[in-house]
């Protein structure tokens, strides 16, 4: 039988992305449980070359990964493209980029997914 997965909103309470200063942009995922956090975090399903593809930039544009451990989150941080409020900029808050990480794939030995037989 094939691995199983979920997608990240599945075993995640919170997502959400917001301004740190005008120049930066914070991703949290706070999980919904501290097992599942916890196999995450020792798999480092959420590490820096996962946020560069998802959002279409350079590794050196992602400016940290941190695991939280006593909110059981994880904090991403990257470069703005743009600065908060400069012309060309379509989301002044930085309240709606968290999208992409809609989509991630949580294999079932992390979400604790089991096999229906």
């Amino acid at each position: 039988m094939g691995s199983m997965s979920v997608k990240l909103p599945e075993v995640c309470d919170v997502i959400r992305s917001k301004n740190s200063g005008p120049f930066e942009l914070t991703l949290d995922m706070i999980f919904s449980d501290f097992e599942t956090y916890r196999r995450a975090k020792a798999a480092r399903l959420i590490n820096e070359e996962l946020i560069a593809k998802l959002y279409g930039i350079t590794p050196e544009k992602v400016l940290g990964v941190i695991y939280f451990d006593p909110a059981k989150a994880i904090k991403a941080t990257i470069a703005r493209a743009l600065p908060c409020g400069s012309p060309g900029d379509t989301d002044v808050y930085g309240a709606q980029q968290h999208a992409p990480l809609l989509d991630i794939d949580v294999p079932d030995e992390i979400a604790g997914v089991r096999s229906q037989l």
